[in-house]
């Protein structure tokens, strides 16, 4: 096979053909308008950030992550542009997948819908979870108890317990240990076990898959009515939040409004991120809207509009209502309704979050058959992927093995891996919808569809911004500029090093701090976190200097500290290829920076989840050259 083959594309009017020609595949049924659309977005979008993450990443940047909120709406508002423009020019499903399939070549487009199988398969599965959580929760609250080992996976039960042991071992008491560690050590305890296998899994999450996958496989209108009537709950729900809450609201809880920095409010990069990737499900279904090239942009764009406004209102309320600092907990919008003694609004939120949390996972549920039917129709997965269900018009098969893919992993993966694994597959996809429309734009024989992303040349904008940006951050971050550079070493925080140490290590600790005289009496017990975390930032690294074990458990530095700072080289080096791409095509200013801002977020995510990715996207390859290749119908019909 020639190397230019791997990059062969499919032209845009073949796909309109193959579409609307008798070639074997059943077309889906056309249901959709603008509202239904939108209705789809907001039903993904708002469901577990606002209900779940949104907790977490205002615990890190206070008041402040209003802005993440902002910046990630922009991000995706530049990316939907992209998408917009493409589902225009090609209106069938398929998604990033047949954007990347016209404008790079079957490779990437092979690459691209791996990886966007990646995307909606574990984003489903961690909707799934939150959704357990806030169920279970909900039994909790009417008298019913589960066994904490069928309501939580098996990677959170293990490492809790591992982490719980470390912590107890470190002087903390049951008691005092966090819920989350608490539940998972009991989890871990109180499970069947054979020989020396815990059975822990989560029953609820694989329960809702079950019930979705059904509604799915049902059709596209049964899916419609059931989105928009949970969708008009929820946000009747929402409005009401915001109208009672915003009576409790003390401006004082603003301040400090960014008490973490930008550091702070970056780290919420992903979990904040995760709110908003549902806005491309929408781009599946354009081959069952009535109107996809008038109806999709509009679609996308109200989605995203009406979902951030609602989401800096919600950050501001809870913000306001209780201190930032307390909102690291699953469930913030029942936390803080409850803490302030309004127990009947906790209620109907946790009713809320449960009907919410099924609308994102319906939706995300949607597209991944339809991603899996434009695969197969290429030749590029098995035929049965592509077969239609003859009474439903649903991608019948594609349906039920997404309900596999999805209910097994979430009996036993940990929410937070799969949140950042879901995020960077998503970026990864708006970057290459947002750079495919940066190639195709100066390629007049490629037909334009009704909608087109307005022009403004970036060719010096593109330079001179990187001059100003990098002049920039040197200027009003030097040290922090430096410390990157030069790769300074860090101290670990409290509960890193306590987790570290072994029953020796833990002992000379121990002895160590509660000699020093800078030991509060009333602190000094047996709990070694506490006794540190006692410690301001500046003494709390001259203490840690002075404890009695090796360097490599008191720091993070060499290759252990590099390795963290491996994505944003990527993105730094990658701003130079782009300013010269720019320079010599004069390429359009709004599609650059959705590809820009997505590859920002793709360097916030740990080295972890690129290379995870990345072996998945190794995985991907060998099932390409293995199968997909040679039987392509790019390389049958080939002469």
């Amino acid at each position: 096979m020639a190397f230019k083959d791997l990059f062969r594309k499919k032209n845009v009017q073949d796909i309109l053909n193959q579409m609307d020609s008798a070639d074997g595949h059943s077309s889906l049924g056309r249901h959709l308008g603008v509202k239904d659309l939108a209705a789809f977005g907001i039903a993904a979008i708002i469901g577990a950030g606002i209900f779940s993450t949104i907790g977490k990443a205002s615990a890190d940047g206070g008041p402040a992550v209003i802005f993440l909120f902002l910046f990630t709406a922009i991000a995706c508002g530049f990316a939907a542009f992209a998408y917009a423009e493409f589902a225009s020019m090609v209106p069938v499903s398929g998604s990033a997948y047949t954007y990347s399939y016209v404008a790079f070549g079957e490779i990437i487009a092979w690459i691209i819908g791996w990886a966007l199988i990646m995307e909606y398969a574990i984003g489903n599965i961690t909707v799934a979870i939150s959704w357990s959580d806030y169920f279970t929760g909900l039994l909790d609250s009417g008298g019913m108890h589960l066994p904490q080992w069928v309501q939580m996976d098996y990677l959170t039960a293990s490492n809790g317990f591992t982490d719980a042991t470390a912590l107890m071992q470190g002087g903390k008491t049951f008691d005092n240990l966090d819920a989350g560690l608490q539940a998972a050590y009991t989890a871990w305890t109180t499970a069947p076990t054979l020989g020396g296998f815990h059975f822990v899994a989560d029953l609820p999450a694989l329960l809702i898959i079950i019930i979705i996958t059904a509604l799915v496989y049902r059709g596209m209108k049964e899916s419609k009515n059931a989105s928009n009537l949970m969708v008009v709950v929820k946000l009747c729900i929402i409005l009401l939040v915001i109208a009672v809450g915003v009576f409790y609201v003390d401006t004082d809880n603003w301040s400090p409004f960014a008490p973490n920095g930008a550091s702070g409010v970056l780290k919420g990069v992903s979990a904040v991120f995760f709110a908003y990737i549902g806005f491309d499900a929408i781009s599946t279904t354009a081959e069952e809207c009535k109107n996809p090239q008038r109806d999709l942009p509009r679609g996308m764009m109200w989605a995203i509009i009406i979902c951030t406004v609602l989401y800096i209102i919600i950050a501001l309320v809870l913000t306001g209502m209780v201190s930032y600092s307390e909102l690291n907990v699953g469930d913030p919008l029942a936390f803080v309704f409850e803490k302030l003694n309004l127990k009947w609004m906790s209620g109907i939120i946790a009713v809320s979050a449960v009907i919410a949390m099924a609308s994102v996972l319906l939706v995300f549920q949607m597209g991944q058959p339809r991603i899996w039917m434009s695969m197969s129709r290429d030749g590029l997965l098995p035929k049965r992927y592509s077969r239609v269900h003859p009474k439903f018009l649903t991608p019948s098969y594609a349906t039920i093995v997404t309900g596999f893919v999805v209910a097994v992993p979430a009996l036993f993966l940990n929410l937070t891996m799969v949140t950042d694994l879901c995020s960077i597959g998503t970026l990864f996809a708006f970057v290459l919808v947002c750079a495919g429309v940066l190639v195709l734009q100066n390629k007049p024989e490629v037909p334009r569809g009704k909608f087109k992303i307005p022009y403004v040349n970036a060719k010096y904008i593109m330079s001179i911004g990187l001059v100003a940006g990098l002049a920039l951050s040197y200027t009003y971050n030097k040290e922090g500029v430096e410390a990157f550079i030069t790769n300074k070493r860090v101290v670990n925080d409290p509960t890193t090093i306590v987790t570290s140490l072994n029953k020796s290590e833990t002992a000379a600790v121990h002895n160590s701090l509660i000699k020093g005289e800078s030991v509060d009496n009333e602190t000094a017990n047996n709990d070694i976190a506490k006794i540190l975390s006692q410690f301001d930032e500046t003494d709390y690294p001259r203490i840690v200097s002075e404890l009695p074990i090796d360097d490599s458990l008191k720091y993070e530095s060499g290759f252990s500290l590099f390795k963290h700072k491996i994505p944003m080289w990527i993105f730094l080096i990658a701003l130079i290829f782009i300013a010269v791409w720019t320079y010599r095509q004069n390429l359009s200013l709004i599609p650059l920076l959705g590809l820009i801002s997505c590859l920002y977020m793709m360097a916030q995510l740990s080295v972890w989840n690129w290379l995870y990715f990345t072996a998945w996207l190794l995985i991907g390859l060998c099932i390409y050259f293995g199968f997909s290749r040679k039987n392509s119908k790019l390389n049958i019909e080939k002469p």
